[in-house]
């Protein structure tokens, strides 16, 4: 599954009351606490919205932490839950395909977003936000495997089915896949589907209210069968996001970043990405960055 897709840009300055948005900001800074654990060839990133509706771009890669807004890149709204499910581009543009979720409606939207590099500087050409698929109210999590897509609401888990009807791209309406217990998830992102056939499973990862960095299995046949295994037992009920992304000479592992809703960020790095074992997870806080506005997870 791609992860979210940060072009480059230049650096602009910061104000005492946040991000002066001319095209792109990019505040650098090393990260000596977790440098020692999460390697060099490792990158991650998450969506986040400010109050305003501006989008920002949280990125922790090669020991160095940034962050990045275009110019024109205010959504008017904050999504409830976000989701990027598609991105392509070059050196001069690019395209983003997302799935938000708003607060009172029960339709989902579809954001696209086309990005152009203009005299050195980035900034979004157009952007759109067309309702696509209905049954999300109250979806405070999104997370895509493709064909499928995860949403949390309330207690409950639910999925629904991504196709093309008539040459439109279009939702299921959700099914629900458990009832009870999903109000403890704080956080969850797919990481990557493994088995065949009737055994073929999305496995999700996430953090719970009680302290747990948690991995969830689940049977793309029959989505009620859902396994789940305790990574970390304690020391993860503070964040509000987390993602996972790339480390390109360290396939086999990944990096996570973890924020909370104060600002304060963390950096891990889990050696073995399909083990299913949380021991060797690796890392620790990057402390406060500032990180304050709604991040998602990638």
């Amino acid at each position: 599954m791609r992860k979210s897709i940060v072009a480059t840009a230049a650096a602009l300055s910061v104000v005492a009351t946040g991000l002066v948005v001319t095209g792109v900001l990019v505040t650098a800074r090393p990260s000596a606490a977790a440098l020692s654990d999460v390697p060099a060839d490792c990158r991650v990133s998450t969506a986040a919205y400010r109050s305003d509706g501006q989008r920002l771009t949280y990125v922790y890669s090669a020991g160095k932490t940034s962050t990045n807004a275009y110019a024109n890149d205010n959504l008017g709204w904050v999504p409830t839950a976000h989701q990027q499910i598609g991105g392509s581009g070059d050196d001069t543009t690019f395209r983003s395909t997302e799935y938000a979720a708003r607060a009172g409606h029960d339709r989902l939207f579809k954001v696209s977003r086309v990005g152009e590099l203009v005299d050195g500087t980035w900034r979004i050409k157009s952007m759109s936000a067309s309702h696509i698929g209905v049954g999300y109210a109250g979806a405070r999590i999104l997370a895509t495997a493709s064909p499928y897509l995860y949403h949390v609401a309330g207690t409950s888990l639910y999925r629904s089915t991504e196709s093309y009807v008539n040459g439109v791209f279009t939702l299921s309406r959700p099914v629900k896949l458990a009832g009870s217990g999903w109000d403890g998830v704080k956080t969850l992102v797919y990481e990557r589907s493994g088995g065949t056939g009737t055994a073929a499973v999305d496995v999700l990862i996430g953090t719970k209210a009680n302290g747990e960095l948690k991995e969830w299995r689940i049977n793309r046949a029959t989505p009620t069968r859902i396994s789940s295994k305790v990574l970390r037992a304690s020391g993860w009920a503070g964040f509000t996001s987390l993602s996972t992304g790339y480390c390109d000479a360290h396939p086999n592992g990944r990096p996570l970043l973890a924020i909370t809703a104060t600002g304060k960020a963390s950096v891990y790095f889990d050696a073995l990405k399909t083990d299913g074992v949380g021991t060797d997870i690796k890392g620790g806080s990057l402390g406060s960055l500032g990180w304050t506005a709604k991040a998602y997870g990638q």
